[in-house]
């Protein structure tokens, strides 16, 4: 298979690959965090730099690895991830609040997380989601406080 980039498109793709590697838990500053899975392929798109123009994307460390560089993952790349992370955050708090809220509400009769809700379970989670989503957009975590050791 023959495959051709713009550099630009190329460029792109470094970007793509540094995302994904993010999220799947490397991070450039510590090598030792590169996912076994994919750290074969990671150095093969980042030995392609050169050859697409985009060297000064890309360096290597003292062992001869590459990774992205400074240039690659600041500005809008820095953006996307602040913002995916950011979105992750309140996602799950409201999720797993919404879930703790309706098995209070249900004791031992709510369904177990991961399995599927009943309709009515689903509504009851739909309205606790849909409070939670309304305080944390007022106010944050303004108003959010944690009872330590128990519920106070």
């Amino acid at each position: 298979m023959k495959v051709s980039f713009t550099q630009k498109e190329y460029a792109r793709l470094l970007e793509l690959a540094h995302l994904g590697l993010w999220v799947a838990g490397a991070r450039p500053d510590d090598p030792a965090t590169m996912p076994e899975r994919y750290a074969g392929l990671a150095q093969k798109v980042f030995g392609l730099a050169e050859t697409f123009g985009c060297a000064d994307l890309v360096e290597s460390d003292v062992n001869g690895e590459l990774f992205p560089n400074e240039k690659l993952t600041e500005g809008p790349v820095r953006e996307k991830l602040e913002q995916f992370t950011e979105d992750a955050f309140w996602g799950e708090l409201v999720a797993r609040l919404g879930e703790r809220d309706l098995r209070a509400e249900h004791g031992s009769d709510a369904t177990k997380i991961g399995d599927e809700f009943t309709e009515e379970e689903k509504e009851k989670l739909d309205a606790l989601e849909d409070a939670y989503w309304r305080e944390f957009e007022t106010h944050g975590v303004d108003h959010l406080v944690v009872l330590r050791g128990g519920k106070g």
